[in-house]
């Protein structure tokens, strides 16, 4: 930690590993010295006001009387992006701090918070002709392409990854540039100028997946059916975030008729299981080694937080 640095706490981890819970027991161990805290969202579902349910927002009496921030803030027809969400959270981030308050970041979403402490690339905006003729291109043929322009970014990519693909193709199309050249060169990030105290949770793999069984299991009694029935009724596009969140395309599947109700919690609860495992692989090796990981469920929230509840 950075002395004289104002102080940000970061509880990070996969979905359904309890950081919610954590961010508040660490709010109220802080606000029982005197000293105000606020959770602050940084998870990528959470950010949506229609996905309460789904994006299992914390409910008022999860919330325990603590402040929270930047949850169901983004309206599902605005997509919100890594560097829309920072810009929002260094706002929230300085306003806090100008009150003497202690920010409490909370979520599973880890490019959302490299972006915020490390900053991102400043790539320029894409020329749309060529947008447009990378996003026609077959997946086969845009790795090919992007093979012959950018061979080490195509090494790096699964050539089957339509998203990232296309991506790097634009990008090299468009600016000139390799992206990896323009990642080198991030800008706007806060780690610096704050004192971080950080926590990843990593709790055991079979207890979460069981906990991601239960709690789609829970979403799907609990109002995540209605949610998705307003969210089609809306009629947006369905490559939208919003649309393409867990939980949304596997309910939608059965209220079409597609398959049953318990097709779509088999699927469900398969989409979630894959997220933590995807996100479990990033927490373990992305952040830097001296984070502290909390591998058990269960934990006292002082044990990690020695310094900031000095």
């Amino acid at each position: 930690m950075t002395a004289g640095l104002p102080p940000l706490a970061l509880i990070a981890g996969t979905t359904a590993s309890g950081k919610s819970d954590c961010a508040v027991r660490l709010a109220v161990a802080l606000e029982r010295q005197g000293r105000r805290a606020v959770v602050v969202n940084a998870d990528s579902a959470q950010v949506y006001a229609d996905l309460a349910v789904l994006s299992a927002r914390p409910a008022e009496e999860e919330m325990q009387g603590i402040e929270h921030r930047l949850f169901g803030t983004w309206d599902g027809a605005t997509a919100c992006s890594a560097a829309d969400w920072a810009e929002a959270t260094k706002a929230e981030i300085a306003a806090l701090h100008a009150e003497g308050a202690v920010p409490v970041l909370a979520g599973g979403t880890g490019l959302y918070m490299r972006t915020l402490l490390d900053g991102i690339a400043p790539i320029p905006a894409i020329d749309p002709a060529i947008r447009e003729e990378v996003r026609a291109l077959p997946v086969g043929e845009a790795y090919a392409a992007l093979q012959a322009e950018d061979p080490e970014r195509a090494a790096a990519l699964n050539p089957g990854d339509t998203t990232r693909v296309a991506r790097a193709l634009e990008v090299i199309r468009s600016t000139g540039k390799p992206l990896a050249a323009w990642q080198e060169a991030h800008e706007g990030g806060i780690g610096g100028q704050v004192a971080l105290h950080p926590l990843i949770l990593l709790p055991p793999r079979e207890e979460l997946y069981a906990r991601c069984d239960l709690r789609f299991a829970r979403m799907m009694d609990s109002g995540a059916v209605e949610e998705v029935e307003a969210l089609l009724a809306r009629g947006l596009d369905p490559a939208m975030p919003v649309m393409r969140a867990i939980g949304v395309p596997e309910i939608a599947g059965w209220i079409g008729g597609e398959w049953s109700r318990e097709e779509a919690l088999a699927r469900g609860q398969q989409a979630t299981r894959n997220y933590a495992k995807r996100q479990y692989t990033w927490f373990r090796r992305q952040p830097p080694v001296e984070w502290p990981r909390a591998e058990a469920i269960n934990f006292t929230i002082s044990d990690y937080f020695k310094t900031l509840l000095r």
